[in-house]
């Protein structure tokens, strides 16, 4: 009887050592009716993947990216566009958004068939007496007769300089970018050497820096100094405003002719081995910071 009564206290021995053992281990643990309270269980889910999908070319391409492609103009304006009827496929009007465009289908906006190019950027040094226009009718020299050659697809003017004006002129055909680089938000910065008819006066030079009422609007004034080792009629100004021929009438305002006017850097760009009335391709690098802008 001894035997087993030992063997019996040693068998509830092991078994009150056991359940010592998970309440040392899980002191907050119920042995009996355990039940999982699910507002403390944590559901992981996947984060949605950040890349945007491509576009699947066999399913066709949105009619408005094809007209911006084509480099008629933005995105968003093309929307607009094609909601007011301008564009068609096949001889069909096209007003419904979201449109895809398929391989053989035949686009035409305003009448004029469009193409999906290969997105070109040409940059040119434009010479004086050439004039920023696709065509002229008096017969006067275009900037279009000096890159006439520089892609197969035809690419536009981004902005404009006057016929006297020289300097940077970048051409594309891509109308996204060209309406970014255009719009005043985006603060693309230009950098102009003006040559005046006589020396600039420290006031007037002061208070173009501070901004000022130009034709009843204010204008905004990035940056402007003599420059360096040059006599006081030498002037670098910086400016973002997109306005028509904005640098010469500041100077006007204030009783200065502009004898010659340079664009020297235009978004980051510069006219570093480039000659006048010469004209080269922008770099990969290039291109990816314009498009940062």
């Amino acid at each position: 009887m001894a035997a087993k009564e030992n063997s019996s206290r040693g068998r509830h021995a092991k078994k009150e050592k056991k359940e010592t053992s998970k309440k040392k281990d899980y002191p907050n643990m119920k042995t009996k009716n355990f039940r999982v309270n699910p507002q403390n269980i944590k559901t992981f889910k996947k984060k949605p993947s950040t890349t945007p999908k491509k576009e699947n070319v066999a399913d066709g391409v949105r009619l408005n990216k094809y007209i911006a492609n084509a480099g008629v103009c933005s995105r968003r304006e093309a929307d607009v566009y094609i909601a007011a009827g301008n564009a068609s496929v096949n001889g069909k009007t096209i007003t419904e958004m979201g449109y895809k465009v398929q391989t053989d289908d035949v686009v035409r906006f305003d009448g004029q068939p469009l193409s999906m190019e290969t997105k070109r950027y040409v940059l040119m040094n434009k010479p004086k007496n050439c004039i920023t226009t696709m065509e002229d009718d008096r017969g006067r020299k275009t900037v279009m007769d000096i890159i006439s050659n520089a892609t197969k697809e035809r690419i536009y003017p981004v902005g404009r300089l006057d016929r006297n004006t020289t300097g940077l002129l970048l051409f594309t055909n891509d109308g996204e970018l060209a309406k970014k680089l255009t719009h005043p938000k985006h603060n693309v910065k230009k950098l102009y050497h003006a040559s005046l008819d006589k020396k600039l006066d420290i006031k007037h030079l002061q208070i173009i820096a501070a901004n000022f009422v130009l034709e009843g609007k204010m204008v905004f004034v990035d940056a402007i100094s003599y420059v360096d080792g040059q006599p006081k009629t030498e002037i670098g100004i910086e400016i973002h405003s997109g306005r028509n021929r904005i640098v010469r009438k500041i100077f006007e305002h204030f009783g200065y002719a502009v004898v010659k006017l340079d664009r020297v850097v235009f978004a980051g760009l510069t006219k570093k081995n480039l000659p006048r009335s010469h004209y080269r391709p922008l770099t990969n690098q290039e291109v990816i910071n314009l498009n940062m802008i």
